[in-house]
């Protein structure tokens, strides 16, 4: 098995490395280190990749899904094999927590075993007297995975599993601001896949746009902020590509009053600090029954106060940085509200400061009022409203109030409740007594302005493909 080298890094093209007359690099997020050069790809590399991927897709897409299968299965075995090497770059280039890149990749390497054993098979939707019609799905063709900087191992795999799974295939652009585990995965590929079906183009700001305007590109999947992906479904709309997109959210936590208090506390507050704040899916609004609204603020300040933040390689870190400095300013504009709007802010722990990284403290805002962007708004950092409610209808209404809709949670002892409350959020994944558990096999995305179609599963996999409904007569 390939053991891959972390000090060079390349666009994977046609089966082969390839460098570009220009470069750029990232910066390590907790020392503000330089990171290596990375390819910034032009057009021509761009007509080049999607010309080999044009080539290779009708030898792919013929072979049988368990042929498939045994290419992914071989890919996960190749990439376990070089666990700590992604682990340690996910620490550098995303500023990952040692803990949580660790998780990350593990999770990586389970999408797909877990995604190669899907299958989308022929259905049998009508039979009379002189026909059946038979539902076929056929594979798009070729397609571009968007990714994001904030999980980019693990937002990446879930479209490579599906895409190549179901007879497409596809070039992966990184973000700009994390590109480094994304070539090297793809890297690993070359060794297993046929030439032309994973490649990777690492590029700037401009790499986008061409790649969603290519005439030769059949699909976009992209996973960002929702502005952006305003922007995605623009460009694809000129050549009718098909688009997945999973976007922002500004998911609710409801704890109601028979809530296990102290569960209830350490999960959420796991769940809005973890990764810095920084993941689509975190809790980012908490609304507490205002019969416990002490006691809770109590047990999660006592629980945040626990949480250690610092450097990403630091094994004791939970808070690691923000990933880069366009982010951190935005986050540091939530903490000057503080003062401005006079809001009363929780600052467990002691404070820290550090001469070098883009660090925060975890903070919980006490009770400001709903219309604050705090409530409003997504951080995407360590920072976070505690809301009191009093009656169910009422809580309902204020988390549905949002034009997100990604996740949401619901805290009780009571199951029954729970699943009623659950039932009328507007959420594309609701949890109970949990939030943010996902998995390969159950289909995952937001509803309104947090996404369009859906990933992972049976439900992401026919996303790759197109419905054919097959007349046969008798």
């Amino acid at each position: 098995m390939v053991q891959l080298e972390w000090k060079t890094f390349h666009n994977t093209i046609a089966g082969g490395l390839r460098q570009t007359s220009s470069t750029r690099h990232g910066i390590d997020p907790s020392s503000e280190i330089a990171l290596p050069e990375v390819p910034v790809s032009t057009s021509s590399d761009v007509d080049d990749a999607v010309k080999a991927a044009r080539a290779a897709f009708p030898a792919w897409k013929r072979l049988s899904w368990d042929e498939r299968e045994q290419y992914l299965l071989k890919f996960a075995d190749a990439i376990e094999t070089n666990k700590q090497g992604f682990v340690d770059m996910l620490v550098r280039e995303a500023g990952k927590a040692v803990t949580t890149a660790n998780v990350e990749v593990i999770k990586a390497v389970g999408t797909f075993r877990i995604t190669a054993k899907l299958r989308l098979h022929e259905e049998l939707v009508k039979e009379d007297e002189t026909h059946t019609a038979i539902l076929r799905y056929l594979p798009l063709g070729v397609g571009a995975a968007l990714v994001p900087w904030n999980a980019p191992l693990l937002l990446c795999v879930g479209k490579v599993a599906a895409a190549l799974l179901s007879g497409n295939c596809l070039i992966v652009k990184p973000s700009p601001f994390a590109p480094y585990c994304n070539l090297k995965l793809v890297e690993l590929g070359i060794g297993i896949f046929p030439p032309g079906v994973l490649q990777a183009l690492s590029g700037d700001d401009s790499l986008g746009p061409m790649l969603t305007e290519h005439p030769g590109i059949d699909k976009i999947s992209f996973t960002g902020s929702t502005f952006t992906g305003k922007k995605v479904m623009e460009s694809c709309s000129r050549t009718l590509k098909r688009v997945t997109l999973e976007l922002g959210g500004n998911d609710p936590a409801i704890i109601c009053k028979d809530a296990d208090i102290a569960k209830a506390a350490k999960g959420v507050g796991m769940f809005a600090f973890r990764a810095s704040g920084q993941v689509c899916m975190a809790v980012k609004r908490i609304y507490v029954h205002e019969a416990i609204y002490e006691e809770f603020k109590k047990a999660l300040v006592d629980f945040t106060s626990t949480i250690k933040t610092g450097p990403a390689s630091d094994p004791a870190v939970l808070v690691g940085p923000i990933q880069n400095s366009m982010q951190y300013g935005k986050v540091k504009e939530f903490y000057s509200d503080i003062e401005k709007e006079g809001w009363s802010a929780i600052v467990p722990g002691e404070k820290q400061t550090f001469s070098k990284g883009y660090f925060v403290e975890p903070t919980i805002i006490d009770n400001p009022p709903e219309g604050s962007r705090i409530v409003t708004e997504e951080p995407f950092g360590p920072i976070v409203p505690l809301l009191k409610w009093s009656s169910t209808s009422e809580v309902i209404d204020r988390a549905n109030n949002t034009k997100m809709g990604l996740g949401a949670s619901v805290w009780s002892e009571d199951l029954g409740e729970a699943k009623r409350i659950a039932s009328e959020l507007e959420a594309g994944s609701v949890w109970i007594n949990s939030h943010f558990i996902l998995s390969p096999d159950v289909p995952f995305g937001g509803m309104k302005w947090s996404g369009i179609g859906r990933e992972l599963g049976v439900v992401g996999l026919k996303s790759w493909t197109e419905v054919q409904s097959m007349w046969v007569p008798k």
